[in-house]
Parts: C-alpha cells; structure tokens; sequence
C-alpha cells in the first residue's frame, strides 16, 4: 500500500525519481523492487502511476469488467487507456515522464507525490497545496466524522 508525501523535483531532461520508500515497498514476484510501472491520467488533473502488475490487475478487475454499450463507461477506458505510459525506472528510480502526462497534469519542476493506497498521484506543488491539501475547517470535519 502506498501512503506518505514526498516532494522530488523534475530535473531538466524531464526525468523524476520515485522515492525509495514508494518503490522498495511494491517488490516483483521475485522479491527486487518493481521497475516496470504504468502512468496515466490521474484524477482531478494529476498523474496516477503504480507497478505494472498493479495495473495489469486494475485493468483486468476493472476496467475490462466494464460494458462498453455504456457511454460513460467508453469514456472511463478512454480516459485511463489513451494517457497511458509504460515506463522501466532505472536503478536511481528514475523515468522520463511524458510531456502529454505533463502538459495534463500542468507539472512545474516542484512536485509533489503522494501515496493513495494503491497507487501514487504526482501533482504539481502549487496544485496541490490549493487542491488537495485541506483547510482546518475540512480537517475539523474529517475528524468530527471518524471520532464521533
């Protein structure tokens, strides 16, 4: 499970490093750190990525499972398939990402990644701090809803 925030930074060539910490934690069947791993588009205007295992099982259970006589289904596999990128991390963990999945997410040299379970979301800085990072009010509300 991925969890935590880390704040790389894309260098000029346009490669980013996955932390450590993201990568030792999702190792292969044979026990080596992943290195094949899938990015896409991401919600909200971020990039989502995760091992390719992880997603060749995402799409298996799920988007494979989907009925395509649906419209909005049609447009879920488009919107997940057509930014895919496959990539092999390098022995630093680092990739190219590509300049479709940067132009998407409107990735600036300060990111930041964040773990959500099952995959990472790579966001811009700025994004994320108007985005996603929550309020007090919100977090009031967050606790009111789990300790109450």
């Amino acid at each position: 499970m991925f969890t935590g925030e880390y704040r790389p930074s894309v260098d000029e060539k346009g490669r980013l490093s996955i932390p450590t910490k993201l990568r030792k934690g999702q190792e292969s069947d044979t026990g080596d750190p992943a290195l094949q791993w899938v990015f896409s588009y991401g919600y909200d205007h971020c990039i989502m990525g995760m091992p390719l295992e992880t997603w060749n099982q995402f799409i298996q259970e799920k988007i494979a499972q989907l009925p395509k006589s649906v419209k909005e289904n049609r447009q879920r596999i488009r919107f997940f398939l057509s930014g895919a990128y496959e990539c092999e991390l390098d022995k630093q963990g680092r990739f190219v990402l590509p300049q479709n999945l940067r132009e998407y997410a409107s990735l600036s040299k300060d990111i930041v990644i964040i773990g959500v379970g099952e995959y990472i979301e790579i966001w811009d800085a700025q994004k994320y701090a108007v985005e996603v990072v929550p309020d007090q009010q919100t977090i009031n509300d967050f606790s009111a809803d789990f300790w109450s």
